[in-house]
C-alpha cells in the first residue's frame, strides 16, 4: 500500500511563486507591539543575499500558507533573496521522495519528529550544531523539551541538534463560560485536587460539570488519548512519558494503568459527564462543547485543544462567552513542574547554503514570530517575543502557557506506531468507555503493541 501511494506522488516538489517585499503586512516601523529593532539588525547582517535562492517545503496549506508567506515577505525584504516556498497533501512522503532523489529544498519543515529522526539517520539533514541548541534552551520555554524534539541520531550514528522549533499549538486546556462560572460562584481550579473538587460542587449543586465527546468516525477515541497524555505528564517524569511512546514503558504498566483510572474518574461516572457514560463514545468531539453554551448549561468543562472554538456556536466572542483555563497539575506531584502537551513544526536544513542558514538565523528573531502572531493561528514558546503582539487575549494566553512550561511534550499518541496511536490506543479508550477495566484495556494495547515487534 505505502508503495502504491507514493507512486502516485509526483517526483519532485513544484515550488509557488517568489515571496515578495511589495507582500509586507505591516510596514516596518509603523507599530510598537513588533520588535523593528530585530528586523534592521538581521537585515544589516544579511544584506549580501540579494538575488540569491531559497527554497522551502512545508506542511502549510490554505489560510496558514498564506499567513507562512507574510512572514517570508520580511526575509525576503531583509536579505534581497528569491524565496520560493511549497507544499504537497501528501507532504510526509514528498520530503521524503525529494531528498531521495536528491532534489531537496534548502529547507523542510515538519510536525513530525519520527520522520526528522528517519531523514537524520540516513545522512539527509544538516546539523545546525551546539550554539542553536543552546540559544533553543536559553530562550524557549521548556528549552530542553524543544532540544530533545531537534536533536537525533544523524548517519555517523552520533546525536546533533538538526531541527529548530518554529510554531507550536497547546492541547492541555479546559474550556468553560465565563458567565456560567460567574452565576454559580465557582473559581478557576489551580490543582487537579481542586478540579476534582469543583466537579463534586458542581454535581452537588444539581449541575454536570463535563462535556466529553469521543466520537470522531473512523478516528473515535482520540480525544480520550489527549486526556491520558495530559494526565500521564501529570502523574508521571517527562522520561516515563517518553519511555511510555516507545513502548520502553509498557502500556499495561501500572503507572500507565493508573493514568487510565484516572481519566475513568471523570468520564466514566454518569454523575459527570452530559448524557451519562453512555452518551461519551457516541457524541461527536464537535459537537460535544455544545453544553457549554445552553440554557442552563448542560455542562461546565470541556477539555480540548486550542482549536476547539472552531466548533463553539457562531458569533462566540473569546474571553468574554467562552474561556479556558491551564489544565491543572496535582498538588501531590510539584515536583514535576507545569507540563504542557502540544506540537510544533520544526524546520530543518535538507540542502546546505548561505541563505539556508540564514533563514535558520531569522526564526531567532522576534519579528519572524510576532508577523504571524499578529494574525492567526500562531503560538510559540519564544521568551524574547512582544506578547501584546498576539491578535488576541486567547491567543496571548496559550502563547503564555508555552513560555512559562517547565516541560513540553508532543502528543504521545503521534509519537508511537500508527497501529497503536492511532489504531489501538483510540479502540482502547472506547472500550475503556464502554465498560472494560484500565488493566483489561491496557493490556489489550500491549497486546496490539507486541504484535507489531
Amino acid at each position: 500500500m505505502r508503495r502504491i501511494l507514493l507512486a502516485g506522488i509526483c517526483l519532485a516538489a513544484v515550488y509557488g511563486a517568489a515571496a515578495s517585499a511589495a507582500d509586507l503586512k505591516f510596514a516596518p516601523g509603523s507599530d510598537a507591539k513588533f520588535n523593528w529593532k530585530s528586523f534592521d539588525e538581521f537585515k544589516a547582517a544579511h544584506a549580501d543575499l540579494k538575488g540569491q535562492a531559497l527554497t522551502i517545503f512545508g506542511p502549510w496549506r490554505g489560510e496558514d500558507e498564506a499567513l507562512f508567506r507574510s512572514v517570508l515577505a520580511y526575509f525576503s525584504e531583509a536579505t534581497g533573496a528569491d524565496v520560493k516556498y511549497s507544499s504537497s497533501e501528501n507532504y510526509e512522503q514528498q520530503i521524503v521522495i525529494d531528498t531521495q532523489a536528491g532534489s531537496p529544498p534548502n529547507i523542510a519543515i515538519l510536525p513530525q519528529p519520527g520522520l526528522l529522526a528517519d531523514l537524520a539517520a540516513k545522512g539527509m539533514l544538516t546539523p545546525l550544531g551546539d550554539d542553536y541548541a543552546s540559544w533553543i534552551k536559553q530562550n524557549y520555554g521548556a528549552g530542553d523539551s524543544w532540544v530533545g524534539y531537534g536533536t537525533y541520531k544523524g548517519k555517523d550514528g552520533k546525536d546533533a541538534f538538526f531541527a529548530f522549533p518554529y510554531k507550536a499549538d497547546v492541547k492541555s486546556l479546559v474550556w468553560y463560560v465565563p458567565e456560567n462560572f460567574k452565576e454559580a460562584g465557582y473559581k478557576i481550579p489551580k490543582t487537579m485536587e481542586e478540579l476534582h473538587a469543583l466537579s463534586d460542587q458542581i454535581v452537588k449543586d444539581g449541575g454536570v460539570p463535563w462535556c466529553i465527546g469521543l466520537g470522531s468516525g473512523g478516528a473515535t477515541g482520540w480525544p480520550a488519548t489527549d486526556w491520558v497524555e495530559d494526565i500521564m505528564l501529570r502523574l508521571n517524569t517527562p522520561q516515563q512519558y517518553d519511555d511510555w511512546t516507545t513502548n520502553k514503558l509498557k502500556f499495561n504498566d501500572p503507572a500507565v494503568v493508573a493514568a487510565i483510572e484516572e481519566f475513568g474518574k471523570f468520564a466514566k461516572n454518569d454523575k459527570y459527564v452530559a448524557g451519562g457514560v453512555a452518551a461519551v463514545a457516541s457524541t461527536d468531539f464537535r459537537d460535544s462543547p455544545k453544553g457549554l453554551f445552553s440554557v442552563p448549561p448542560k455542562c461546565y468543562l470541556h477539555h480540548q485543544a486550542s482549536f476547539i472554538p472552531s466548533f463553539f456556536p457562531e458569533g462566540t466572542k473569546l474571553g468574554k462567552d467562552a474561556d479556558f483555563f491551564y489544565m491543572p497539575t496535582y498538588a501531590s506531584h510539584p515536583e514535576l513542574g507545569k507540563p504542557v502537551e502540544g506540537a510544533g513544526t520544526l524546520v530543518a536544513i535538507t540542502k546546505d547554503s548561505k541563505t539556508a542558514r540564514a533563514f535558520v538565523d531569522f526564526l531567532k528573531t522576534p519579528i519572524a514570530h510576532e508577523i504571524w502572531m499578529a494574525q492567526s493561528g500562531f503560538l510559540t514558546p519564544f521568551k524574547g517575543v512582544n506578547k501584546d503582539a498576539y491578535g488576541n487575549d486567547t491567543l496571548r494566553k496559550e502563547g503564555e502557557l508555552l513560555i512559562s512550561a517547565t516541560t513540553f511534550r508532543f502528543d504521545g499518541s503521534d509519537l508511537m506506531p500508527g497501529k497503536i496511536g492511532a489504531g489501538a490506543f483510540w479502540t482502547g479508550m472506547v472500550n475503556f468507555v464502554g465498560g472494560k477495566t484500565a488493566q483489561q484495556s491496557a493490556d489489550e494495547i500491549q497486546a496490539a503493541w507486541d504484535s507489531i515487534k
